[in-house]
């Protein structure tokens, strides 16, 4: 029993700093109004910015791809699960982005984690590599860096100034400069442009992940590289589908010559089966949405409702980073209060998580508050009010 005894000192450790993570169950669909283990909640924990998790148009056309091509792939992309609908999603992201990327092509994934690692170890395999990476970067940006065989230097959050010198003084021949959009644990957005034109001085790539950026950001929806109007054959980008796009997996586009790199070498893509292809047939909609009429119509409800929440929450005590995004952090600092706000929250029917260490540094644990297009205006009232409630008390 020793090794148990082990892994129990372990969970007692966390369980004592408030470092324990408990699973809720949700028995409805992903919506602002949900049952979860049994009890009515009103949601601002998801990553469904648009709303499109349950639209009708994107269940639907999941159904109608289970019937069009099963349940599952059956195997390997390159063995034999690419289907159809894979190709025609590919050629639909790739035309999405491409007026952004140079010969742009575009590559899906199971999921963001998987497409982060991909690019990473794949670009990053050359022996003379360095991967210049982002303080605040998500976790599979930091453990794609840690898989790749290049050197990796991190540069301070939005110093572009730091990760100049870091450029100017290195000598590898292949550099790779990686960074989030919109960060996911403060909402505030990476200076693109100022990094790409460090990234075309030095002939390095920049690796954009834009995980909540694309579908909400742009006039299009197209993403981060829409809104800061970027253009550059040294941009590779990854974008999300399971959060503004409402259902699962993401992908990689970039130049031709890179995609074409990452199916021949990308280990996360080669070695895994396929998703199912009912997924990629389901996202098709979603980018006739998100790139439609009403994709611009939930981009606006969306960007009413973030106005709406930073207008009505009067805070004193507990400290609200700059974001102009769906995610809206609320720093209250000591794990325990986090907690005991999230609970008090809770017990109101209100589901916001409270984020801790590691995810977020030491002493900034914090109410990841997201929004969504598919709330409502009485629905962030009734957040607003009981926020500023409970930092009264």
């Amino acid at each position: 029993m020793d090794l148990i005894d082990k892994v129990q000192g372990k969970l007692a450790a966390l369980d004592a700093q408030s470092l324990t993570r408990r699973r809720r169950i949700a028995d409805t669909a992903c919506a602002p109004e949900q049952t979860v283990d049994g009890r009515a909640m009103l949601a601002f924990c998801s990553n469904d910015y648009l709303g499109l998790a349950n639209h009708p148009r994107v269940v639907e056309a999941l159904q109608e791809g289970a019937r069009l091509y099963g349940a599952g792939s059956g195997a390997s992309h390159l063995i034999s699960g690419h289907s159809r609908a894979h190709a025609l999603l590919e050629e639909r992201l790739a035309a999405f982005v491409a007026p952004n990327l140079v010969d742009a092509r575009a590559l899906y994934f199971s999921t963001g984690y998987m497409a982060n690692l991909a690019v990473l170890t794949a670009l990053g395999a050359e022996p003379d590599a360095m991967i210049f990476s982002e303080a605040l970067n998500h976790a599979s940006l930091i453990d794609g860096a840690r898989l790749a065989r290049a050197g990796v230097s991190v540069y301070p959050h939005g110093d572009v100034d730091a990760l100049r010198g870091q450029l100017e003084a290195s000598s590898a021949g292949t550099k790779i400069v990686v960074t989030d959009s919109v960060f996911s644990m403060d909402g505030d957005l990476a200076p693109l442009p100022a990094l790409l034109a460090l990234c075309e001085q030095h002939g390095a790539w920049l690796v954009v992940d834009d995980a909540h950026g694309f579908g909400v950001l742009g006039a299009q929806g197209r993403g981060a590289l829409e809104h800061c109007a970027l253009r550059s054959p040294n941009l590779v980008y990854v974008g999300t589908l399971g959060k503004a796009a409402g259902v699962s997996g993401a992908f990689i586009a970039a130049h031709a010559s890179v995609i074409e790199l990452l199916v021949q070498r990308a280990r996360p893509y080669i070695y895994t089966t396929a998703s199912p292809p009912a997924i990629a047939h389901a996202l098709l909609t979603s980018l006739d949405i998100i790139a439609g009429e009403e994709g611009a119509s939930l981009r606006a409800q969306l960007a009413a409702l973030i106005e709406q929440l930073d207008s009505e929450l009067q805070l004193t005590r507990w400290q609200r980073p700059v974001s102009h995004t769906a995610i809206q952090p609320i720093v209250i600092g000591a794990n325990e209060e986090a907690l005991r706000v999230a609970a008090s929250l809770h017990a109101q029917g209100l589901w916001v998580p409270a984020i801790r260490p590691p995810t977020v540094p030491a002493n900034t644990a914090r109410l990841r508050v997201t929004l969504s297009a598919a709330h409502t205006r009485e629905q962030v009232a009734q957040l607003a009010q009981a926020i500023n409630q409970l930092e009264a008390m």
